[in-house]
């Protein structure tokens, strides 16, 4: 058995205090222990043996349920203090009647819009929900539980973006008025009130996996059902990412195309045409600007999150179960067994997820700043409460990594996730800032008009994707440095090492309460700013309200940066969590294929893929069946090939040879000598030496090109829907100047409904072919080109998808803050040629940081989970697998 580490004798202490807590806290679930032993009493002697080995210890027990409880507990407390802050919000001071009439306007709006969308979105998933139930009930390539993960991951990710655009819309006139009173007072309100989004992702979504968890580890086998393996689980629970995914993709795209169509139309007629401010009551798009601010940057951004935080857990926890199944990688000088060490890998990101929640609470009351402060001065009283957050965070990895699995190293790989979302952060911060010198030099190029912003603006945003590839590039192979102990060239280690990937994503998203916060209070900012605009209030009202909205530019691009390099890690590790459901739809198509065959021996069930008919009943009378695979350069001999399989499973057992006992057991194909893997010992590497998953594969080449395309067409798809839209918009803002003249002249009301529902009609019908392409391009793939080919397109759509995101995200920031940066005083300010020029340049961006670039993380991760759901029906039914092609 492989050994790594030491364990100090402070274990007994821990576990001690572990059991003690458990007890105070009167927990009652049924343990581990229980369920085994009721197994054991049932089944026959050697599942017997096998139910029972989850019973390490009582001790162990205690301490699994405890840290389930700290977990569990720590998501109550996320939505408990969003609750806390929301009753707060409420509290304060609402402003004038004009404020709350303003405030009313687009709380309808947003609510209708969002109610809209809904209920296309519940019409998907029942369809969606109808494919898995057949794929796992009829087809039996997907666990049963899996259609229901899906459901429960949309239905959260809803809930938790309606609960932050709820708060949003309330909280915009009382931060307006809080800004009457001082500039801390309403950055205090506006923040806290993102703070609620960010507190009831993390909430909601660590909640989530701590009821699935409970179900399928401790429920399941109490109500009589066959208890589940931790790989069954893991991966079943992983699955409820897709419904996340797709609920956010639609959240994004759609809130994306209507906000920026809204958006535009203002910008274009309002402020260039007609000359009238932003946020002018007199302009009939600004309520539906307004509404656009909430459904895209906050409902959006909080379900775009809220998978990237369920994504990074529940990869992690997969390829936690994975490295540690066969216990070579157990620490020296413990007696765990592989399921408590497997326990303790999968349990370990929940825990840091759960910590990181308290620190996240800790970290937002540790914001506040004084009156009359520059963006710089907010920037730091921002920066203040995460990087307190993060720096306690840093140190409770260490210590939970030392007591979870006794590696502090995998700790020092959380700590590499922090940093890399903290250098990410900075960096898109000195990329869209104007404290800084690319926007200001975007600024500049105004003076001679709109095609030099353009071109700045592109430029800037191109060169500012060196940075963050580099980041997590040192961020990658250093978590997978660190978590493998300096192992990197020792294949044994490599399950190990994209843990520790995947725990280094953990740690980037732990602090996701207080970092979510910072993006979610940039909207209710910019919110406060029209509304106190179309209030009339006194200018100083605007002035502070303008600092709070440019601070919230910049925090808002570096909540899309650091979204983007989330999606990047989490993306990793779903891409090596997608081979371990890959071997269990191995293990389903080989239980399913030999079922009426009665003959013990070896059968060829593809040309790579054998199973052997044991002739041995297990649980449930259910026959024992081994599977192996075989590697290409093993198949080539003529005899092999002519074994037809297409028509059932092909004999094979005088062509294969079997010698040994237990682990030592070894099958070969007797004429080129090749070792069959056995399915359950197969490593990463064992499958893409299967699939070939090389750059010499043509299959894996087109795939990764696929990939790469997939993001540009995603990204045409989406600027042209918001070209489309914002044409309609456009139309209709200068119909009602043209029609009504008296809206110049105050005498006459503008139609604030019209520009609404332009923008939400647009939305839902735009959103549908953007989302679609996401869901079937994983699948089409597949069936095509097998599993090489999905691995290359999962490669292509993460490498080209992370930069092209990374760029216009940073490029439609800079924009922004170079207009806003000249509205400020600079190159003669507001109605100036350069600012007229420079608000050409910020339409242009606002699709790109608002729809196309943060939507595209979205589709790198859908592809991901997508392909990690259907991964069963591929193995058995691409073209590869039935020997076409």
């Amino acid at each position: 058995m492989r050994r790594v580490g030491t364990r100090s004798a402070t274990r007994s202490l821990w576990i001690n205090v572990a059991r003690a807590a458990v007890l105070v806290g009167g927990l009652t679930l049924p343990t581990t222990l229980g369920w085994a032993q009721d197994a054991a009493e049932e089944a026959p002697a050697e599942v017997a043996a096998a139910a029972a080995a989850p019973a390490t210890s009582g001790s162990f027990d205690t301490m699994a349920m405890f840290i389930w409880s700290v977990a569990f507990f720590g998501a109550v407390a996320a939505l408990v203090q969003a609750f806390r802050f929301f009753k707060s919000m409420m509290a304060a001071d609402e402003g004038n009647e004009t404020m709350v009439t303003i405030a009313g306007h687009v709380r309808q709006g947003a609510n209708a819009y969002l109610w809209q969308q809904y209920k296309i979105v519940a019409l998907f998933f029942v369809v969606i929900f109808a494919l898995l139930a057949w794929a796992a009930f009829v087809a039996n390539v997907q666990s049963h539980w899996v259609p229901f993960a899906f459901l429960t991951g949309g239905l959260f990710s809803g809930i938790a973006g309606w609960c932050g655009m709820k708060t949003a819309t309330w909280a915009s006139s009382r931060t307006a008025a809080g800004a009457q009173k001082s500039l801390n007072q309403g950055l205090q309100v506006a923040f806290r009130s993102g703070a609620v989004m960010g507190l009831t992702v993390v909430g909601l979504g660590l909640l989530d996996i701590c009821i699935w968890f409970a179900v399928l580890y401790w429920i399941v086998p109490r109500l009589g059902y066959a208890p589940l393996t931790l790989e069954e689980i893991t991966v079943t629970m992983l699955c409820f990412g897709m419904g996340a995914s797709s609920q956010a993709l639609f959240a994004r795209v759609g809130g994306g195309i209507f906000t920026k169509a809204a958006d535009v139309g203002a910008d274009l007629v309002g402020k260039v045409e007609q000359g009238i401010p932003e946020d002018d009551a007199r302009n009939p798009a600004t309520i539906a600007d307004n509404v656009g601010d909430n459904v895209g940057d906050v409902a959006g951004m909080g379900a775009d999150l809220y998978e990237s935080y369920c994504g990074s857990i529940l990869a992690t926890a997969a390829l936690g179960v994975a490295a540690f199944a066969s216990g070579e990688l157990i620490p020296e000088g413990v007696d765990w067994t592989p399921l408590e060490a497997q326990l303790r890998a999968l349990f370990l990101p929940m825990a840091i997820a759960g910590v990181g929640i308290f620190l996240s609470i800790f970290g937002i009351f540790m914001v506040r700043t004084e009156e009359d402060a520059s963006q710089r001065t907010l920037l730091k009283a921002l920066a203040r409460g995460i990087d307190m957050s993060t720096l306690l965070v840093a140190v409770a990895a260490l210590g939970l990594s030392y007591w979870l699995i006794d590696n502090v190293f995998v700790g020092v790989s959380v700590i590499i996730g922090l940093a890399a979302g903290w250098g990410i952060g900075k960096w898109t911060e000195y990329s869209t800032s104007d404290e800084y010198a690319p926007t200001k030099a975007i600024a500049d190029q105004a003076v001679t008009g709109p095609a030099t912003v353009i071109i700045a603006g592109v430029a800037e945003g191109m060169a500012s994707t060196w940075v963050p590839v580099i980041i997590i590039g040192v961020a990658m192979l250093g978590a997978f440095g660190f978590a493998t102990g300096g192992h990197l060239g020792d294949v044994a280690y490599f399950a190990m090492g994209l843990y520790g990937v995947g725990i280094a994503a953990v740690g980037m998203l732990s602090t996701l309460g207080i970092t979510l916060a910072t993006d979610a209070y940039g909207p209710i900012a910019d919110n406060a700013g029209g509304n106190a605009e179309m209030s009339h209030l006194e200018p100083i009202v605007r002035e502070r309200t303008d600092a709070l909205d440019s601070l919230g530019n910049t925090t808002a691009a570096t909540g899309k940066g650091f979204a983007i390099g989330s999606a990047a890690l989490t993306a990793l590790a779903l891409l090596a969590a997608y081979v371990e459901e890959v071997r269990i739809g191995f293990d389903r198509w080989g239980d399913a294929a030999v079922v009426d065959v009665a003959d013990p021996g070896f059968y060829k069930v593809s040309k790579q893929f054998v199973v052997e008919v044991t002739g041995e009943k297990g649980e449930n009378d259910k026959p024992i069946v081994n599977k192996y695979l075989a590697l290409p350069r093993d198949v080539r001999d003529e005899s092999w090939n002519e074994v037809e399989f297409s028509t059932g499973p092909g004999a094979v057992t005088g062509l294969v040879t079997a010698s040994g006992e237990g682990k030592d057991r070894e099958v070969r194909i007797n004429e080129s000598g090749g070792e069959l893997i056995e399915l359950r010992a197969a490593t990463i590497p064992d499958f893409t030496d299967y699939y070939e998953a090389n750059l010499m594969n043509p299959k894996v080449l087109v795939g990764a090109f696929i990939g790469a395309m997939s993001t540009f067409l995603f990204c045409a798809l989406t600027m042209k829907a918001v070209g489309r839209a914002a044409k309609g918009m456009v139309e209709e803002v200068r119909r009602q100047f043209r029609e009504k003249p008296g809206i110049m002249e105050g005498t006459d009301q503008p139609d604030y409904a019209a520009p609404v529902a332009i923008s939400t009609k647009a939305a839902q019908r735009e959103m549908i072919l953007p989302s679609i392409q996401g869901l079937v391009t994983p699948i089409v793939v597949g069936l095509l080109l097998g599993v090489g080919g999905v691995m290359g397109l999962l490669v292509g759509t993460l490498t080209c998808g992370f930069c092209v995101a990374i760029f216009m995200a940073n490029a439609g920031g800079s924009w922004d803050n170079a207009k806003k940066y000249i509205e400020a005083g600079a190159h003669g300010g507001k109605g100036t040629e350069a600012h007229k020029a420079a608000v050409v340049g910020d339409t242009v961006g606002d699709p790109f940081k608002d729809t196309s670039g943060p939507s595209l993380n979205i589709l790198i991760k859908l592809m991901s989970m997508v392909s990690v759901v259907v991964a069963g029906l591929i193995v058995r039914y691409s073209l590869q697998a039935m020997g076409i092609f």
